[in-house]
């Protein structure tokens, strides 16, 4: 049942934690306007983050109050959403805290609390047993893992493009003084892509114990996506490794391997628990 206290507390803070940040990277990059400047500059980037942390630790209380229920753990399409959510937003808090990615952040939070605002009046159900295995429920938390780092791994490829786009056209507009070089954007979505192919390798991994009745649960598309995807990213990492894969071509295969993840898990989620319900 949804607490409606939380989510707009959370919401709250996710906006102003994101509008914050902003306006320290516009202050900071001397494209801000006087009388926002002082107020930006009297509160450190570290500061501005713990409301972030703050909203994140709301959306959490909110989405485990959701996911309990007397059959069980109820991993439906909305709640699926809502998790998926808070690690990919708490993953980018961790990342800006440690390096200079604030624009990302200022785009990821937006979209955590318009998650929160959309499973207000919807609700799916697929329930986990209460029940259920050891080596069932580390599969799932390992694919949520891979699936968060690896959707931050697409939204940073994004803003690469985008970063691409304007020094490939000459434009050094406003965009680019408030974002990190392109050399720390591509270092960073390497390590971000590694560590969530270990996760998705782990994750494919225990997956192969349920593949007895992998066809008795409608996840044959998912299990034949998720491979594609894993093979994806793995000729990205060795293209990285042994050609320089950089750029355009690594932005590429980064979104295509993705688009197929999403495709395995949300696609086949929205299909079975939204349209055919």
């Amino acid at each position: 049942m949804n607490n409606y206290i939380l989510i707009f507390s959370a919401v709250i803070l996710y906006f102003a934690c994101s509008s914050l940040l902003f306006f320290r990277l516009k202050t900071h990059a001397k494209i801000a306007e006087p009388e926002t400047g002082g107020l930006i500059e009297g509160l450190t980037k570290k500061q501005i983050l713990f409301i972030g942390f703050a909203a994140v630790c709301l959306h959490a209380l909110n989405m485990y109050s959701n996911l309990q229920t007397a059959a069980g753990i109820n991993l439906g399409f909305y709640n699926a959403i809502s998790i998926i959510s808070v690690f990919i937003t708490l993953f980018t808090l961790v990342a800006t805290w440690r390096h200079p990615i604030d624009i990302l952040t200022v785009i990821i939070l937006p979209l955590a609390a318009i998650t929160m605002l959309l499973y207000i009046n919807n609700s799916s159900i697929h329930l986990l047993p209460a029940d259920s295995s050891n080596a069932l429920i580390f599969h799932i938390f390992t694919s949520i893992i891979a699936y968060s780092l690896l959707a931050l791994a697409a939204l940073q490829a994004i803003l690469l493009s985008v970063q691409n786009k304007f020094l490939h056209n000459h434009q050094p507009g406003k965009i680019l003084k408030i974002m990190p070089p392109l050399k720390n954007m591509e270092a960073l979505l390497f390590e971000v892509i590694i560590v969530g192919f270990i996760a998705l390798t782990i994750s494919l991994g225990s997956g192969l114990l349920f593949l007895e009745n992998m066809f008795a649960q409608q996840l044959a598309h998912k299990t034949v996506l998720s491979i594609f995807a894993w093979f994806v990213f793995l000729t990205l990492l060795i293209g990285r490794w042994k050609l320089g894969w950089r750029g355009r071509t690594a932005i590429r295969w980064t979104l295509g391997g993705f688009a197929s993840l999403m495709l395995a898990y949300f696609g086949s989620k929205f299909v079975l628990e939204i349209v055919l319900v």
